[in-house]
This record gives structure tokens, C-alpha cells and sequence, in this order.
């Protein structure tokens, strides 16, 4: 008799992104790990078969019900491919098995782009540190510690992992997620849906003592450059109302640090700090402060968890349940546009200083996290550090450099050298071959 396959209700933040979803874009994010010598794929397919099985909602295609999407049960693993220049594209199920991530290498790096529907930057990266604890421990031998970052593969899923933690947060008080719309940074679209990736690499320490300094953590810093970035490109605007519109930074917020869990699955919010250069200029240090200050009041478990209440809420709603799937498309596409990235400006998101065990620290040289192109804002940055270097990545679909450029200057005019490196030579490549 067949076994019948598993499968699994989206969590709460998921819903969304199959609706949304079309042939040129997904929201695709991207995780690295870099190696102290050439990647073999023997061992990494070992590696990634004994990883899915530990981690069961990875190992899943998205299936289209009549009332909503769900995740189903695959067999096998999804083909590892050869690492590319343009990463993030959208998923094509027929080449990835079905499968809602990419596995890739080149030379010393591994890389997983994750569509979000599986999961956040935590999860993607608690599968990417498992993934190569796995690869180490299969081609060395290596005795690797586990726990709940780096798991056990020996051991079976633990119901804890695949929950949807949305629900159980939930509370009485739904918060509207209204907000006035941003600033939005646009320019000359990208050839063939080519996503421009510019690398700052710095000493996570210098940077940490220039936002000391200004009293903010480092994420506020940092969001506070970028905002003085765009607030460059915003004075060239000719439209008055485009010079008075906020500028915002969506900064997603891992709500495990505020409601505990141990969830793989999407667990996460945002919060969007930002100025209003129409009343007039600001220092960074001023801008540092309301992006503080904004995130004080913002990022706390009583906001945080009546925002998630009311996505919630609208899940639970009676009439939403009981309509077919291609009404829900309709009315959540209307208020994805309404109140998605309309709202911020650019996307900056902090996944925090990576720590491996000695046993893997001496083989991994790097890390490195990028977030694909968002549903409408064409600028984005993630940002991770590990062995006392942050690596801080610029995606934009568009071709002008404005935002990353104002942003790396005044880096280095605040005292904090940073080394650039980039993807624009494959992207001249690329156009060469097609105009051929």
C-alpha cells in the first residue's frame, strides 16, 4: 500500500507569498557559507539527505488547494547546481524537483536560496549551519557539537520546529497595519531581471564602536546611513510630493528574541523607522536617535504581538476561510499592495554575528546573506558577521548605484574602511552574449 505523503498548513506569515508570487518574481532570499577548499558534491548530497530528513518542512513543493496553498511531502533531494552571477530568480519546479530552494556551489562556497514561504533568515540559516556540520562531519570526520542551532541529524523532528508559533502568540488586540506610504528609490530596470549585488566588507567592531558612539545599536546605525543615502537621491526628485513623502527602512524583527521558540519556520515581523526631511535636514546622529526611538517603541512584545494578531485574525476570519483560493488571491493581493513594501523605502536586515562550534569555525571562512528583489522597492541589504567581519550586501534591480554608493562613502568618511566587491563585470558578460 502507498504511503500516504505529509503535508503541512503555511504558517501565518507564508499565506501570502504563493499568492503574490509570479513568473518574475518570488520572494527569494540567499544564504552562504565559504569553505577552507573546494566543495565536493558527493559529500554535499550526503549531506543535504541526512539535513531534509531532520528538517521535514524543507523537504516539501507548495500545492494549490481549493480554500488555500499547502505544503506537501517530496522525495529525493533537489539537484545542486552550479553557482551563478544572477541569483534569486524565481523557482522553476520542473528544475528543482519541485523543491522551494536552491542548492548551489562554486569552488569553496554553498549556497541555499530559500523561497520565503519555507521559512525566515533564522531558519535558512539554522538549516545552511546544519547543512555544512553534516558536510564536515561525512568528508573529515569532524565531531561536531549540536543543539538548537546546528542539529542533530541522528535524531527525529521535533514537533517544536515545524509549528506555526504565529498562532500561539496571538493575542485579544489586533494592531492595523496602516501606515503612510514611502519614498520609493526608482531608476532604469535591469537587463533580463539581472539583480545587482555590491559586497561592503568591514570590521564589525569598528562599526559597532562608530554607533556606541552615537548611542544606538548597530543596526540603528546602519539604517540611519542608508537613510541619509536615499535622503540624497529624494533632493533630486522634480516632484514636490516625491520630495515630501518619508523615508522609511523596513527592518525585520526575529520575533524568537521577544516570544521564545524554536521554530524553523517563518517566525518573524518588521518595523519601519524614518524621517521626514520635509521639516528639514537632520544630523546622523539625530536620524540614529528617531530610528532608535521609533524601534523602542515598535519593537516590543505587546506591538509586536498585537500586529501579529491581526494578520492572524484576518487568517481566522469566517468569510476569509470559507471563500475559494482565487477570491483569497484577489482580496490579499489588493492589501499586499496596499500595505506591503509600499510602506518603507528600502529593506535593511541584520541576521546578527554567526558563532560555529571550534570544530567548524577552522574550516569556514565566511558567511554571507542577500535578499532577492522585493515585490515593488528595488533596493535591499542584509547584513552578517562572523570572525569579526561584517558583510553587508546591496541587491537593487535597478542599474544606478545612488543608495549603496552614499551608503559605503559615508562608512568610510565615518572612520571605517570597507572593501567593495561586486558582481558588474558577469552583469557586462551577460549583455556581450546576448547582443552577440
Amino acid at each position: 500500500m502507498k504511503r500516504k505523503k505529509k503535508w503541512y498548513k503555511l504558517d501565518n506569515a507564508a499565506t501570502i507569498y504563493p499568492v503574490v508570487m509570479n513568473r518574475k518574481w518570488m520572494a527569494m532570499f540567499r544564504l552562504c557559507a565559504t569553505l577552507d577548499e573546494a566543495v565536493e558534491r558527493e559529500a554535499l548530497a550526503r549531506a543535504l539527505e541526512n539535513a531534509l530528513r531532520r528538517m521535514p518542512t524543507f523537504h516539501v513543493c507548495v500545492k494549490r488547494g481549493f480554500f488555500w496553498f499547502y505544503l506537501e511531502e517530496l522525495s529525493g533531494i533537489p539537484p545542486i547546481e552550479e553557482d551563478v552571477a544572477n541569483p534569486c530568480l524565481p523557482i522553476e519546479a520542473k528544475r528543482s524537483n519541485g523543491f522551494l530552494f536552491r542548492v548551489r556551489c562554486h569552488e569553496n562556497r554553498i549556497a541555499l536560496e530559500f523561497f520565503h514561504v519555507l521559512t525566515d533568515g533564522t531558519g535558512g540559516m539554522r538549516f545552511l549551519k546544519t547543512l555544512v556540520a553534516e558536510y564536515l562531519s561525512i568528508k573529515y570526520g569532524a565531531l561536531i557539537p549540536r543543539d538548537d542551532e546546528i542539529l542533530d541529524c541522528s535524531k527525529p523532528p521535533a514537533r517544536k520546529e515545524i509549528e506555526d508559533h504565529f498562532h500561539n502568540v496571538a493575542g485579544p488586540v489586533k494592531l492595523s497595519r496602516g501606515e503612510p506610504d514611502a519614498y520609493r528609490i526608482t531608476g532604469t530596470e535591469e537587463y533580463d531581471q539581472f539583480m545587482n549585488i555590491v559586497t561592503g566588507i568591514a570590521d564589525i567592531s569598528a562599526i559597532a564602536e562608530r554607533a556606541r558612539a552615537l548611542g544606538v545599536s548597530v543596526t540603528h546605525y546602519l539604517a540611519a546611513i542608508m537613510i541619509q543615502s536615499i535622503a540624497d537621491i529624494q533632493k533630486k526628485e522634480w516632484s514636490r510630493a516625491k520630495r515630501n513623502k518619508p523615508i522609511k527602512i523596513c527592518v525585520p524583527v526575529n520575533l524568537r528574541n521577544f516570544f521564545p521558540s524554536k521554530t524553523l519556520r517563518n517566525f518573524s515581523s518588521y518595523v519601519n523607522p524614518g524621517v521626514e526631511f520635509k521639516y528639514g535636514d537632520y544630523t546622523l546622529k539625530e536620524i540614529a536617535n528617531a530610528v532608535k526611538c521609533y524601534m523602542g517603541l515598535e519593537a516590543t512584545p505587546q506591538r509586536l504581538r498585537a500586529k501579529l494578531t491581526a494578520n492572524v485574525e484576518a487568517e481566522r476570519s469566517p468569510v476569509l476561510r470559507r471563500a475559494p483560493l482565487f477570491v483569497k488571491k484577489m482580496v490579499m493581493r489588493a492589501v499586499y499592495r496596499a500595505t506591503g513594501d509600499v510602506q518603507s523605502s528600502a529593506l535593511l536586515s541584520n541576521l546578527g554575528v554567526v558563532t560555529l562550534p571550534r570544530e567548524m569555525e577552522q574550516h569556514v571562512t565566511r558567511f554571507d546573506f542577500q535578499l532577492g528583489p522585493l515585490f515593488q522597492n528595488k533596493v535591499t541589504c542584509g547584513l552578517v558577521s562572523y570572525r569579526g567581519k561584517a558583510y553587508i550586501n546591496f541587491t537593487r534591480t535597478i542599474r544606478e548605484t545612488d543608495t549603496e554608493r552614499g551608503f559605503f562613502t559615508r562608512l568610510v568618511e565615518e572612520g571605517v574602511p570597507v572593501t567593495i566587491e561586486s558582481n558588474t563585470r558577469e552583469r557586462k558578460l551577460m549583455e556581450a552574449c546576448h547582443t552577440v
